[in-house]
């Protein structure tokens, strides 16, 4: 972006220049829209469940800014002799899975392409006042994740012909998975900060909400809910090429301690249609994690928000 002339105005309460997961314009006092994108080439072989996932992926950074997603456009690109029963059915998953959150797809636009790719552009609404970003962390809070790690290893296992039945059908339910449920708990209680955990993996996003909270982070490493065959496979070597990135990325920030190699890998996983990272206060975290609990894939209790005193952001333990 540099040297790019961009127009400053002061509704635009988060912008590109944050690294959050969606922008917010503030429209009066009691609105704000919460505006995102997110698409991808195929996931998943069955075109329906592809289209599940990408809209529930494009979703989820709505829900991770406190609000409600209401309207979407479709953005599809697909190979001329692509059979169109296909298309149909990628769209249909999309529709379905928009229709579950209560969202209307109102459009989209289409390309001939050579690799085919589908998700969504989504606008949502929250009260200005009750708008959660990943920066808002505060020393004391509790930290939750609401689905289990291991996707990029998973998917990258089926891609070597690897993964079993079983398997193939825990990670692609987990991704098809709304965090609908997930907000429409937390925005009950105290909570100071939010983000979805996706590509960037959980260790990246946790590095993320602890700098721009101006704060540290402390994950309890036991606590993590990782998949059992992911495991597996991580330690036969099928890691994805994003875990070296991300890696590289927050490697420098993170002290991992005694923490085994294996385990440092699951945490830098790419994720795609992740869980939630709530930061919630203190007081609130019994009763969040008891109604999450019944509501989400995985509500796990991973760690705390802890004063950052120089040096390294994330601690391992």
């Amino acid at each position: 972006m540099e040297g790019i002339r961009v127009r400053y105005d002061e509704n635009l309460l988060v912008g590109f220049d944050k690294s959050d997961d969606a922008s917010v314009y503030k429209l009066n006092d009691e609105l704000a829209i919460v505006q995102t994108v997110d698409f991808f080439p195929p996931i998943a072989d069955d075109p329906y469940l592809f289209g599940q996932i990408a809209a529930a992926n494009a979703l989820s950074d709505v829900y991770a800014m406190g609000g409600e997603p209401k309207l979407a456009l479709n953005l599809l690109c697909f190979p001329e002799d692509l059979p169109r029963h296909i298309v149909h059915e990628i769209l249909r998953g999309g529709y379905d899975k928009a229709y579950e959150a209560g969202v209307i797809i109102t459009g989209g636009h289409s390309i001939f392409d050579p690799e085919p790719k589908y998700g969504l552009c989504v606008t949502g609404f929250v009260h200005p006042q009750k708008l959660l970003t990943n920066s808002g962390a505060k020393a004391g809070d509790v930290l939750y994740l609401t689905k289990r790690l291991g996707i990029g290893v998973m998917t990258t296992a089926n891609k070597a012909g690897l993964l079993s039945a079983a398997g193939l059908e825990t990670a692609m339910t987990q991704m098809a998975t709304l965090n609908k449920a997930a907000r429409d708990v937390l925005v009950k209680y105290r909570v100071h900060a939010v983000t979805d955990v996706t590509g960037f993996s959980l260790l990246g996003h946790a590095l993320e909400m602890a700098a721009g909270s101006k704060a540290a982070i402390e994950i309890d490493t036991a606590a993590v809910d990782i998949i059992p065959e992911a495991l597996e496979h991580a330690a036969a070597g099928l890691l994805p090429g994003g875990m070296y990135r991300n890696r590289d990325f927050a490697e420098a920030q993170v002290e991992a301690g005694d923490v085994g190699q294996l385990l440092c890998d699951m945490l830098y996983d790419p994720q795609t249609s992740g869980g939630l990272l709530i930061a919630v206060d203190a007081g609130d975290a019994d009763a969040m994690g008891a109604e999450l609990a019944g509501a989400v894939p995985s509500a796990q209790r991973i760690g705390r928000v802890i004063e950052y005193n120089g040096g390294k952001r994330v601690f391992l333990k």
